[in-house]
């Protein structure tokens, strides 16, 4: 149903668009009462129909937003990470510039320093004030940013996530990992190399995180599977590097048995692969973990870390910005899954090139 409603969409858009070029009096007008508008008041304030429509899964593109695709100009992207301070956001962004070269856009990748959902949402209003043709989100918080795109889908502005769903709000496609997916595939690999038996930490930047919680879920049912894997624990870092390091080593001195780690996110991995290192653990401690740092490559290459899980990041930046594009051209578009890469010591020379 979701589906369906979303073609709908794309072709009241459409029809928008080719109303607009070809001047057609059959436009159904503005109500006789709503005067003449700037651009930033078009679409930040929606009726109280427009919400509705958008709440059932309806969406009908911002006139303002039609005129601009319609006349040629263009496209303004912007696409919103949740923390484009962390080791993370680089691929992302190398995904979005490549989009914006090969599609003749504009696409500018934002977002706060330091996952802060008040910044992110401030930052979001104002690029919406300015003036923005499409969005792709990438949450702090899914909570906090629901109502905010719901918000947007309402007054016309498309928008799409990626990276971390925001699957209660009314976005349009989401370009990324199955997160859970992805956690459960992780587990599995270090379950399996682990030959099924041992004590194993969970690490995370944010365990609150919806993405977060997501992964661990995916774990938590993979390692299920095995009766002897017993999860101690799991360890809330925090986001700066050495009050993660920091976080690993008192989790593993707390936890003297531990026979394997499982890190959810970019930024633990190498931590825990740092500490087995500096320990003389290898062959003693498993860790497995996520993403292509090339900290955590290089500590792959040299053994201690056994594997990390790739979600393909250049390509979620790249996904986010041509999913826009797609459907401000009147092109349907449907949910990208970048997959589980398990990057190991027999493939990390391909990911160090």
């Amino acid at each position: 149903m979701k589906q369906r409603m979303r073609t709908i969409a794309v072709l009241c858009a459409v029809a928008v668009m080719a109303l607009l070029v070809a001047g057609c009096t059959t436009v159904a007008p503005a109500p006789a009462a709503a005067p003449a508008a700037p651009e930033a008041a078009a679409t930040t304030a929606p009726t109280e129909e427009a919400a509705a429509e958008a709440a059932a899964g309806e969406f009908t593109l911002a006139p303002a937003i039609a005129e601009r695709v319609a006349s040629g100009q263009p496209l303004r992207i912007y696409v919103s990470y949740h923390d484009v301070s962390n080791e993370f956001a680089p691929f992302l962004k190398a995904g979005v510039e490549k989009a914006a070269a090969d599609l003749g856009v504009e696409a500018r990748f934002v977002g706060p320093v330091g996952a802060d959902a008040e910044q992110q949402i401030a930052e979001l209003e104002n690029l919406v004030e300015a003036g923005a043709e499409g969005l792709a989100i990438s949450s702090v918080s899914t909570d906090a940013l629901a109502p905010v795109i719901n918000r947007f889908i309402a007054a016309g502005i498309p928008v799409v996530t990626y990276n971390t769903d925001n699957p209660e709000s009314n976005r349009l496609a989401f370009a990324g990992q199955d997160l859970e997916q992805s956690g459960y595939e992780a587990a599995k690999v270090l379950a399996e190399l682990l030959s099924g038996q041992g004590d194993v930490i969970i690490t995370t930047l944010d365990a609150a995180a919806q993405w977060s919680i997501d992964r661990e879920t995916g774990a938590r049912r993979a390692f299920a599977e095995y009766p002897g894997i017993n999860v101690l624990t799991t360890v809330n870092t925090g986001t700066e590097p050495q009050e993660i390091y920091a976080a690993v080593e008192n989790a593993m001195l707390a936890n003297p048995s531990v026979t394997g780690a499982l890190s959810l996110e970019c930024c633990s991995t190498p931590a825990l692969g740092e500490y087995v290192k500096r320990n003389g653990l290898q062959g003693q401690v498993t860790v497995v973990g996520f993403d292509e740092l090339p900290t955590t490559l290089d500590l792959i290459k040299n053994g201690f870390i056994a594997a990390s899980i790739s979600q393909a990041p250049e390509r979620q930046g790249y996904e986010a910005v041509r999913m826009l594009v797609d459907f401000l051209k009147g092109n349907p578009i449907a949910d990208v899954d970048t997959g589980v890469g398990v990057i190991d010591a027999s493939n990390v020379d391909e990911y160090l090139k």
